[in-house]
């Protein structure tokens, strides 16, 4: 599966459990272990969970094995590698705290509906 069709595949997988403020953020200039990185807020620890393993169920119906999956136990944050995507679900306050989106410092940082029409 290419990368672009696996991006939508994880945005689609997130907008189905109500995941809010999901950004994607296009680091293939910037790295070379993935393409994309996409970051969803969780209301709960309880909807962290269930967002990524709604990636991981939806990505293995697809044909695309997780490389790893880590964080689901406690639920703050979880990362789902898909290889060129990869997925953090985060409660809001962790989020905050480690605030991916300014580490990365991607300029051109993509909300879901800009990202899902390209």
């Amino acid at each position: 599966m290419q990368a672009e069709q696996l991006k939508l595949l994880v945005i689609d997988a997130l907008e189905d459990i109500k995941a809010e403020n999901i950004e994607v953020l296009d680091v293939t200039n910037m790295t070379d272990f993935t393409d994309f990185m996409i970051i969803a807020t969780g209301k709960s620890t309880r909807q962290v969970k269930a967002l990524a393993n709604e990636v991981v169920m939806k990505a293995k119906a697809a044909g695309v094995q997780p490389l790893g999956v880590e964080g689901e136990e406690v639920g703050e944050w979880a990362l789902v590698d898909l290889g060129d995507v990869i997925t953090h679900v985060m409660t809001a306050q962790t989020r905050m705290t480690y605030n991916l989106e300014k580490l990365w410092s991607v300029p051109d940082v993509q909300s879901t509906e800009s990202a899902s029409r390209e």
